[in-house]
């Protein structure tokens, strides 16, 4: 319990430190005034929560954004799209869903919403509603992380502490790394057999960051994804974190799709 308060009082004040820094340099409102789009919505993957966001949301709020990030409950797909639905419904206007991970199966179902007006895909599943995702992602040499998946008793899996540091977020400093893993989020083994039952991006503008030094979802796998969803893709040098170890680039091609979705 000890490491784990150490851990999160760690989490909690690089948050602030960074929040504290965005802020100062933060621009006045109006200077975002004539976008379309100014409502951002983050969606967390497996093994996490809503603080993996926590170095891109102050530089998203440093340009005038309003940032949302939703805290999945994690016990089955339908909770998850739920979360995010109830999180949208408190948005102004238009609105881009961004994801990370299994998030992106989230935001392909939510992502029909009307507020939504573009969809930014962060290394993650990118599903053909109804699809296999599984069965997809086996038509490509297997991540290294699934071999660290444990399940409780109970039917919840996380990764083990081995997997994490090596294969879920490789690129990041070993004491950064732990503070992530101390506030890892287990999930239901009902999300592992999930199918969407939509498919936004097929009338969505998306974007998509692929990490090439993924071991959690394999590049390849990304790199299809990503094409077949006709996003605007980036390629990262990053492990499946891209969102922590590469915060800047994320939030760089969140804006872009802000900027852009309404010209589609």
């Amino acid at each position: 319990m000890k490491k784990h308060v150490v851990a999160c009082s760690t989490l909690l004040a690089i948050v602030l430190s960074l929040t504290v820094s965005a802020a100062e340099k933060a621009p006045d409102n109006g200077t975002i005034a004539g976008l379309g789009v100014k409502n951002i919505v983050l969606v967390h993957g497996l093994y996490a929560d809503g603080s993996s966001w926590a170095k891109v949301i102050p530089l998203l709020q440093a340009k005038g954004y309003r940032v949302t990030a939703v805290q999945n409950p994690t016990t089955s797909l339908e909770a998850d799209v739920d979360a995010v639905k109830r999180t949208l419904a408190l948005q102004d206007g238009p609105t881009i869903l961004v994801a990370h991970s299994y998030g992106g199966m989230v935001i392909s179902q939510a992502g029909v919403d009307p507020k939504v007006k573009g969809l930014v895909y962060v290394a993650a599943r990118a599903p053909e509603a109804g699809e296999d995702y599984p069965a997809l992602a086996a038509k490509f040499p297997p991540a290294p992380a699934a071999k660290g998946l444990q399940w409780s008793a109970d039917g919840f899996g996380v990764l083990s502490q081995q997997a994490f540091l090596q294969d879920f977020a490789g690129d990041l400093p070993k004491q950064e790394a732990n503070v992530f893993f101390s506030v890892q989020q287990p999930f239901a083994k009902a999300i592992a057999t999930a199918k969407t039952n939509a498919a936004a991006w097929q009338s969505k503008p998306s974007w998509y960051a692929v990490s090439t030094q993924d071991r959690t979802i394999n590049p390849e796998l990304q790199l299809f994804m990503a094409k077949r969803i006709n996003a605007h893709t980036i390629e990262l040098a990053a492990s499946h974190v891209s969102l922590i170890s590469h915060p800047r680039e994320i939030a760089d091609l969140i804006e872009e799709a802000a900027s852009e979705a309404d010209r589609h």
